[in-house]
């Protein structure tokens, strides 16, 4: 939709060294916090009036980062989605554009799929020359520890990232648990949850040499090692060039905690003084 009311809006400028959050918009059922760091990054939180996402709700976020501005995006604790009993949908829609030089880090806890829940979920990232992007897209089968997995209804997916104004990420996925045998080797197996992660920039940019080293080493399997039992592996990661400047990370793991490792890494190196400067897991835990 075009009516910028309904829109939440961020902006990360640099000021006096520091990257700064200059525009601040809050549309509900979005809240956006800002926690300072040290470091001169911008941290900014999402996080909901209620927890999470009733039938229906729709979340529409611009996100706007100056050259060399540093932000990261996280969320505060899962999101939920709730059950719908009308045929609702519950939305997130995020357009962003990320200018030269910026590195933005997207970093959001795991989207919880509720029983008969319904969700979509369309972001287009915009990347100026020089920009970079690690965005991480995480979602749970329902509540785990509940015992519940794939009792939701419907869950949609569409990330785009266009760099230097040409598209170079079109990731579509969809599913729907009455159409489809989530326990089928060909879909999730014994597995529960699905973590991607998108790097995207230069490929001559030593921030990206530095964060695809650390998401190469998570691969588990290499194709030398097919065919491999994936149901013997509580975590199997899978790690592509999809082109140069652009790496992918999919992963699909038993529980939360055989996929947290992940982050952790991630964590571990972007406390570097080049990238946002300070640990996003010891500051969150």
């Amino acid at each position: 939709m075009s009516d910028s009311s309904l829109w939440s809006e961020v902006e990360v400028t640099v000021v006096r060294g520091q990257s700064v959050l200059t525009v601040s918009r809050n549309v509900q059922p979005l809240k956006l916090l800002n926690p300072g760091t040290a470091a001169g990054s911008c941290h900014v939180v999402l996080s909901s009036y209620g927890g999470g996402l009733l039938a229906g709700d729709v979340i529409r976020l611009r996100v706007m980062v100056q050259p060399e501005a540093r932000l990261l995006l996280s969320t505060q604790a899962n999101t939920r989605v709730y059950r719908s009993d009308n045929g609702a949908i519950a939305e997130q829609l995020t357009e962003a554009h990320i200018a030269a030089g910026a590195l933005v880090v997207v970093l959001p806890d795991p989207i919880v799929l509720q029983v008969q829940s319904r969700y979509r979920q369309h972001q287009h990232w915009h990347l100026a020359t020089g920009a970079l992007l690690l965005l991480a897209d995480w979602f749970h089968s329902g509540r785990i520890d509940s015992g519940e997995q794939f009792a939701f209804t419907e869950y949609q997916s569409e990330l785009r990232i266009s760099q230097e104004e040409r598209l170079t990420v079109l990731d579509r996925f969809a599913f729907r648990p009455e159409e489809h045998i989530a326990t089928s080797p060909a879909h999730f197996s014994q597995h529960q949850t699905s973590l991607a992660v998108y790097l995207a920039g230069s490929p001559d940019d030593a921030r990206f040499q530095q964060l695809a080293a650390v998401l190469q080493a998570r691969q588990t399997q290499t194709r030398a090692g097919l065919p491999v039992d994936v149901s013997a592996h509580d975590c199997v990661v899978a790690v592509t060039q999809v082109r140069p400047g652009m790496l992918l990370l999919r992963a699909l793991g038993t529980s939360r905690a055989a996929l947290q490792p992940i982050y952790d890494q991630l964590y571990q190196a972007l406390a570097s003084p080049d990238l946002l400067g300070f640990n996003v897991g010891l500051r969150k835990y």
